[in-house]
């Protein structure tokens, strides 16, 4: 069990009709993640509750006075939550079966609103559209949630397995299979005997898909009598323009004599502009990952280097001074050499770098990959993770610069890769809220077939785009959503333009899930990443002129986050030239996923909203 929220100093007002005198009860709220499920539990603070006279799911006990207000339930069953800000904020939670109201919750010292933005990261939450005090809550079936987190179920031991331990086979090589545990895991008792009509199947033999997948109900149902959706006019779609990749003269002109980089948001607007050419990735890289700090000297990073150089070596022997019988006694890391060596021999073998036999780059890679499960054994080594590490390799073509660098990008993939998948499951929604605000037909569309929390998309998030583009526009997509401009959660936006060029056919052809599936796993080494980041970099700006975005939005894009980094210009580049910035005192590298170093864009051009009832 984790605890995700605690704030104390929450009370319930013994008599909200105030027909009695009114006794405040004291205590404390959280939110709780126990077994993959998100748990809201109060407590009063002088009491020890026991289960039993707690309120689930709507009905309270009152057999002991002293416990009749504690009350938990999961997030999963939270139908509404409304906003009172009289004075101090209430917040008052109803659930949906059967329809509960619990006792009104009172922040009289604050903390309503970082409750509500952390429930947020776990569900999707909404304005109703007749009352701006009642926050509509939907969240991804139960099923969705089990079928990343419990994956030891026997009824589901081929998938299962292999989501969990190698997605490398279910997402990357086999992503059909993937479909089959989703519709398995969402299909219930009242849904066995029900099947799609043929007109809606894909090819199932070209899908890998034994047999006919029953329908699949996705979402819960909300408030009825009205459309939950705000449909918010986001106006034109402005133009914007690209450069050519950064060379290595206009890098060196960003070096002052000592080497510490200069004006350093104007480069990475250069960068994320048009990228590196070859020739600058090996260094530029280490920057932009973090490897090496922006403000340091030549001097400062060749001690950096001697420093890492001795950490990686001493790490690499721990693993290599394992003798036959340690390891024998060992069973995880022989789980991880196990997959790593079988990784190895199938990852990009294509690229010159990797192709052949006994090639000394697979040798790099397999230890490159031993070490970092000494790095960070909890983790381990989980299939896929070759993916992120190869083309670095091959940028880097050095052991120690390779793993440190990878060991950047792996803080910001984490969760990706975690047993709980939480990052996966947070992007799913995410993406589906940015969609839906985007493009509500082409959502509702979606969801009608079952794939309104964009299943189809697990493989572009979980290895950021590798399997879809070709080598040369994976380094290109990767350099630029490293510059963490021009919003946090690029990525997310990168899969909101390739879905707004691919919407006419899915659409026009009537997809169902199956189609939608097949239609999307073949887009691979079949897209233009100039028109992909042309149209990325247009929607985040069209989003960034508008006054009124859902509170969600702002918090996914990172909108709210102010920074010194100066915006982007979407007319002529030329405009971006500055005068040069103070140097950074400190770390200042930023990832597409992160939550630092974004900036804000003045907000121009209002935007009209309007509610559909």
């Amino acid at each position: 069990m984790a605890v995700l929220f605690e704030h104390e100093g929450v009370f319930i007002h013994s008599n909200e009709d105030g027909e009695e005198p009114d006794l405040l009860v004291s205590g404390f709220l959280r939110l709780i993640d126990k077994d993959g499920e998100t748990i809201v539990e109060y407590k009063p603070l002088e009491d020890t509750v026991d289960p039993s006279n707690m309120l689930c799911a709507g009905a309270l006990n009152h057999t002991h006075e002293k416990s009749k207000w504690a009350f938990t339930f999961s997030v999963w069953d939270l139908r509404s939550i409304t906003v009172k800000e009289e004075g101090s904020s209430r917040l008052m939670f109803r659930l949906k079966e059967p329809p509960t109201s619990l006792p009104v919750l009172h922040f009289h010292q604050g903390g309503s609103e970082d409750f509500l933005d952390c429930l947020r990261r776990y569900a999707l939450i909404t304005e109703a559209p007749d009352d701006e005090t009642c926050l509509l809550v939907s969240t991804p079936n139960r099923a969705l949630s089990q079928s990343f987190e419990n994956l030891l179920d026997d009824n589901n031991y081929g998938l299962v397995t292999k989501l969990k331990n190698d997605p490398y086979v279910t997402t990357l090589g086999g992503f059909s299979k993937v479909t089959n545990y989703i519709f398995d895991a969402f299909r219930g008792p009242e849904l066995e005997q029900q099947q799609r009509p043929p007109e809606e199947m894909a090819d199932l033999d070209i899908l890998g898909l034994g047999e006919v997948i029953p329908g699949l109900e996705i979402n819960q149902q909300e408030e009825p009598g009205f459309e939950v959706i705000t449909r918010i006019d986001l106006g034109a779609r402005p133009e914007v323009t690209r450069r050519q990749p950064l060379s290595a003269e206009d890098w060196a002109e960003h070096q002052e004599k000592g080497g510490r980089m200069k004006n350093v948001p104007h480069l990475k607007k250069i960068i994320f502009k048009g990228g590196l050419c070859h020739a600058v990735r090996k260094e530029a890289w280490k920057f932009l990952l973090g490897y090496y700090p922006w403000d340091s000297t030549y001097e400062e990073r060749k001690g950096l280097q001697r420093r890492k150089t001795d950490e990686y070596f001493r790490m690499k022997l721990q693993w290599k001074s394992v003798s036959e019988e340690q390891e024998r006694k060992n069973s995880r890391l022989r789980d991880f050499r196990s997959l790593i060596e079988k990784d190895v021999n199938r990852t990009d073998r294509t690229n010159r770098f990797y192709e052949g036999i006994d090639n000394p780059g697979l040798v790099l890679l397999h230890d490159i990959l031993m070490t970092y499960c000494m790095y960070d054994f909890d983790l381990g080594y989980v299939q896929g993770m070759s993916d992120l590490l190869s083309p670095i390799l091959y940028v880097m073509e050095n052991e120690v610069d390779a793993f440190w660098c990878f060991v950047s990008f792996m803080d910001h993939m984490h969760q990706n890769f975690e047993e709980q998948m939480q990052g996966m499951k947070t992007q799913l929604i995410q993406l589906s809220t940015l969609l839906r605000l985007l493009d509500l037909a082409f959502w509702n569309y979606l969801e009608s077939q079952d794939s309104g929390y964009m299943y189809f998309c697990f493989r572009w998030l979980l290895i950021r785009f590798k399997r879809e583009l070709s080598y040369p526009d994976v380094l290109r997509m990767w350099e630029v959503m490293w510059t963490g401009l021009p919003c946090q959660n690029f990525h997310l936006l990168v899969c909101c333009a390739i879905l707004d060029s691919e919407k006419r056919k899915i659409m026009e052809e009537n997809f169902g899930f199956n189609e939608i599936l097949k239609h999307i796993n073949e887009l691979s080494m079949k897209l233009d990443i100039e028109e992909i980041l042309h149209k990325s970099e247009a929607i985040c700006m069209q989003i960034r002129s508008c006054k009124d975005l859902p509170h969600s939005i702002i918090e996914i894009l990172g909108f709210n986050t102010e920074s010194e980094l100066p915006r982007l210009e979407g007319r002529e580049f030329g405009t971006l030239d500055s005068p040069q910035s103070p140097r950074p005192t400190q770390r200042q590298e930023v990832f597409s996923n992160g939550h630092n170093g974004h900036y804000r864009e003045p907000l121009q051009n209002g935007c009209k909203v309007t509610f559909i009832s």
